[in-house]
């Protein structure tokens, strides 16, 4: 029997309503090929095993300083982290009584992976599944081919979840066994795109194309492209104008429908638990009518107004926004949702 590909595996959240169609279990995998300043999820960007720290849990007992092996851990206000030293052992995690030390990330084998998705597959229902999302799964398209490849030949409905910025050839592998493909795309202007992501726009709307238009006897997947919104970032008409208007040209009768993502701030701790600032940890939540204005945008630019939504939290009066359904004006076809947890896992990455 061939070895079972191996890859990094960041956590494996369970009854998700976020990443795809149905309920569904979505595999976070290590590792970014982007650095959006906006990322809900930092703890996925690295492709090393990272720990963190929770004060709240912890006794301080000391117990992790003598099991270090590289006497990476401190005590003063809490526990500090030499993260130069840290090689992510997990001899310190093992260690403490209290669970306040805890490492993001560990080696799983598609094998073992599938082996413990397949235990929720009863709750999938005939619309869910399992999704393989990041950081960017396609960074470790060995282990995300086989993984779907095994859950399609149990009968299991596949979704990858993507940014685009990698090879065609990782794409294309990835991608192989997935019914659907979840695609970011962030701008489409460049040189914003590169400022705010560190990515290179062109590569993701070419593997876009690639994934929309059938190639000999590659067939066309089927995509939900999501667009994060960011107040101050990515938050105008015109971006998501430009946006619409390549969609209308390159892939419309691929997506089945377009999410305008809207921002929040509850991920301020992980930054925290990593020892890092994050620049917008004070910033607003949107306003639930620039939210519908987006849309706007996007249907006077071509946009079919039944393929397009907004979703997330939004400011109403200091309070998170009302629920938003229907159109007030024919033809608007504004759709919206309250949802705690926008795009995926946090999902303004």
């Amino acid at each position: 029997m061939s070895r079972s590909e191996r890859g990094l595996v960041l956590e494996i959240q369970r009854m998700s309503t976020e990443d795809g169609p149905g309920l569904r279990s979505t595999l976070f995998l290590k590792g970014c090929s982007l650095r959006c300043r906006w990322c809900h999820n930092p703890e996925s960007i690295s492709p090393k095993p990272e720990l963190r720290w929770s004060g709240s849990r912890c006794l301080g007992c000391g117990e992790c300083l003598s099991a270090c092996p590289n006497r990476a851990l401190s005590l003063g206000a809490g526990i500090r982290i030499d993260r130069g030293s840290c090689d992510g052992c997990g001899e310190c995690e093992r260690t403490c009584p209290g669970g306040a030390l805890e490492l993001w990330g560990r080696s799983m084998t598609a094998e073992e992976a599938v082996a413990e998705l397949l235990r929720d597959r009863s709750f999938f229902g005939p619309d869910g599944g399992v999704t393989v999302s990041g950081g960017e799964a396609c960074l470790q398209a060995s282990f995300v081919q086989e993984t779907l490849g095994r859950l399609r030949s149990e009968g299991v409905g596949t979704a990858l979840d993507t940014c685009g910025m990698c090879t065609e050839f990782r794409l294309l592998r990835s991608a192989e066994h997935a019914d659907l493909v979840l695609y970011d795309i962030k701008d489409a202007d460049p040189d914003r795109h590169l400022r705010n992501t560190g990515g290179d726009l062109a590569v993701v709307l070419r593997n876009f194309r690639l994934l929309a238009r059938p190639s000999g006897d590659r067939a066309r997947k089927r995509i939900w492209v999501r667009t994060p919104v960011i107040p101050g970032l990515a938050d105008s008409p015109g971006m998501i104008e430009g946006i619409a208007r390549f969609l209308v040209e390159s892939g419309a009768e691929s997506v089945e429908r377009w999410e305008l993502c809207a921002f929040n701030n509850l991920c301020r701790e992980k930054y925290r638990q990593l020892g890092e600032e994050w620049e917008l940890a004070a910033s607003p939540l949107m306003d639930a009518d620039h939210m519908d204005r987006l849309v706007d945008a996007a249907i006077r630019a071509g946009w079919p107004a039944d393929r397009i939504r907004w979703t997330g939290m939004t400011a109403a009066g200091g309070t998170v926004g009302k629920e938003r359904l229907g159109s007030p004006e024919p033809g608007i076809g504004r759709r919206s949702w309250n949802e705690e947890a926008p795009c995926a896992r946090d999902r303004n990455g």
